[in-house]
């Protein structure tokens, strides 16, 4: 008779061992809220591993809380009691992302068409205005993050609807880790600016259907973050 087989242990990827490793040496230096961490060539040569991974790795930190990344200001320690599993956490979050981005794509690809219907002119402003906002910050250098969250926030009010308002509400945590996940994409701030501007022009010119199509489109371009093309 056969022996049973063993159940396949995950493997931990390397930006996880390196998300483990800068929160060690967090810990081993002493550092509180609020304190800058070596810059990521730094730290990099510091932990003996590439620019790439540790940049994965500080987004990873970053998603579940642990970090701030602020452009011109470099990274930040956002909460210096960081969860005792930090592969977990981090799996937790790549686990319930394709749910949240399920999710994004039903309720804000409604809330576009009906932006689209029932936008008004202060509605169309305070959407040109998070559209300035995020590109003067792309243009910049940095990912567009508070303009992303503005303008999907215009565009919700412009839907006028209380209760899919209160919806995107109850999930804005999840959505900002997805938000956080993308951005930090090579090269997604200004596509997803572009997108951004698609959707706009889409409820400018008062078109529900091309108004969904481009949300549509646009949390599609969401979903494409390495932690779902890497998978554990």
């Amino acid at each position: 008779m056969p022996a049973p087989e063993l159940p396949r242990l995950a493997r931990t990827r390397l930006y996880e061992q390196v998300a483990e490793q800068i929160t060690a040496w967090i810990a081993a230096n002493g550092l509180t809220a609020g304190d800058r961490l070596p810059p990521e060539r730094e730290l990099a040569q510091r932990l003996g591993v590439s620019r790439a991974t540790l940049s994965q790795a500080l987004v990873a930190l970053e998603v579940i809380g642990v970090v701030t990344v602020r452009h011109g200001d470099g990274t930040v320690l956002a909460d210096a009691r960081a969860p005792r599993r930090i592969v977990e956490a981090i799996r937790a979050h790549a686990h319930r992302l394709p749910e949240v981005i399920d999710t994004r794509d039903a309720l804000e690809t409604k809330i576009a068409a009906l932006a689209a219907t029932r936008r008004t002119d202060d509605d169309l402003a305070r959407i040109d205005e998070a559209l300035a906002e995020m590109a003067r910050d792309v243009a910049a250098g940095g990912r567009g993050l508070e303009g992303d969250e503005r303008f999907h926030g215009a565009v919700t009010a412009a839907a006028h609807s209380l209760l899919l308002a209160r919806l995107m509400d109850e999930i804005r945590d999840l959505v900002r880790e997805t938000r956080i996940e993308s951005l930090s994409q090579p090269g997604r701030p200004g596509d997803s600016l572009a997108h951004h501007r698609a959707i706009a022009d889409a409820i400018r010119a008062g078109d529900a259907q091309a108004a969904a199509d481009a949300m549509h489109a646009h949390v599609v371009l969401v979903s494409d973050v390495a932690v779902l093309r890497d998978g554990p």
